[in-house]
């Protein structure tokens, strides 16, 4: 039997031309029996799509064609079976809510660092001009209780719109290190380290294509448990195979817990 393809992505760009799109690419992921989420907003574009390998590639294809996709990056994974019920395409103010409208991504973004100099630097206890490091995750309690990396620091969120009261409240734990803010897949980290860098904590980096990306390119190594993912397999291990209860159901009373990464 053919493995399902699973790919998450987002980009912030300027949209605006939301409706028209959306029933582009709604008309595309049925005629190439897609399954899972697309938002788009303003400031961009999150997906998280599972199908055939063929029809996976040839929906980036044509998206990538889009000057404004055209360097799209996917976080890809495995599946025995479709983790999705449906093909949800909706129009958002954000693609990932933050409730703070000073952070635009799509004008600059705040640095990233990659998977193997994160992996080395824990390797070494401390980066590469010996500043300690403060691991941040961004990402909502019940996640973080899945798993994360050894000694992050959790501020125990019920939803990413209470981050900025959390960094107020706990700012001082950053001061004097170099931060890596991380979360799934990239994109509520990268909103957060560009806040944190407004709050002017000058040593903020956020993870590069969030945890799925780093157990793709280097494993496990300094993570324990598993990552949760918000689709009929719950959690990934850091081989990226499924370990968790099927959760579609869930994800199917509220389609935005299918996109948030």
């Amino acid at each position: 039997m053919t493995e399902i393809l699973n790919i998450a992505a987002y980009k912030f760009v300027g949209i605006d031309d939301g409706a028209a799109l959306r029933e582009r690419l709604r008309e595309r992921t049925h005629a190439l029996a897609l399954k899972g989420t697309i938002l788009l907003a303003p400031e961009g574009i999150n997906l998280f799509l599972a199908g055939a390998p063929e029809a996976v590639r040839t929906f980036l294809s044509e998206l990538r064609a889009d000057s404004r996709f055209a360097d799209l990056d996917t976080k890809d994974s495995w599946s025995p079976t479709q983790p999705f019920r449906r093909m949800l395409v909706k129009l958002k103010r954000e693609i990932i809510r933050m409730d703070h409208p000073a952070i635009q991504p799509a004008a600059g973004r705040a640095p990233g660092v990659d998977a193997a100099t994160l992996k080395r630097w824990l390797d070494q206890g401390h980066d590469d001009a010996g500043k300690p490091l403060a691991l941040l995750d961004t990402r909502n309690t019940f996640e973080v209780d899945h798993g994360t990396f050894d000694d992050a620091i959790d501020w125990r969120i019920g939803k990413f719109t209470e981050f900025p009261e959390a960094l107020k409240a706990h700012r001082q734990q950053l001061e004097d290190k170099t931060v890596v803010s991380f979360c799934t897949g990239g994109i509520r980290c990268e909103k957060a380290a560009i806040l944190m860098r407004e709050a002017g904590l000058d040593g903020v980096l956020q993870l590069e294509g969030g945890i799925l990306k780093y157990f793709e390119e280097v494993g496990g190594a300094h993570f324990h448990g598993e990552c949760f993912v918000f689709d009929g397999r719950q959690a990934l291990a850091p081989d990226l195979s499924p370990r968790g209860r099927d959760s579609s159901a869930r994800a199917a009373e509220d389609p935005d817990l299918a996109i948030k990464r």
